[in-house]
């Protein structure tokens, strides 16, 4: 079983940070370098929006433009931890994050990504 957990979100003010991990263990323990990470979001009537990704390695990420530049994707392979720090977070960062794990690339569709973490909720206060 592959298990991601998601977690370090919260309330915050607007241009505050928070840093969110995801942790993997079961089948994804073993193989955890081997595999791009994502971290998406989504808030209540809106679809699932990509907004970043790091490669297995760690050598290569990519961001969407509507974070870019404010939000910054790592991994820790010896904990089996990705993370995504949030900077100058706005009202419009309010949703749930998730991280999933890909096969293969470094792709930005949910529908490339099997395995996906719980979520968590994260508010930013005007």
């Amino acid at each position: 079983q592959v298990q991601l957990v998601e977690s370090g979100g919260g309330l915050v003010q607007a241009g505050g940070s928070l840093r969110l991990s995801c942790a993997a263990s079961g089948r994804t323990f073993s193989s955890f370098s081997s595999y791009t990470m994502g971290w998406f979001r989504q808030a209540p009537g809106k679809e699932r929006e990509f907004l970043a990704a790091i490669t297995g390695s760690g050598s290569s990420t990519y961001y969407a433009d509507s974070v870019k530049g404010r939000f910054t994707i790592s991994r820790d392979s010896a904990k089996y931890t990705v993370y995504l720090q949030k900077d100058n977070l706005k009202p419009e960062d309010t949703a749930d994050y998730y991280c999933a794990r890909a096969l293969q690339g470094i792709p930005t569709s949910p529908s490339r990504y099997p395995y996906w973490g719980q979520g968590t909720q994260v508010t930013v206060s005007s």
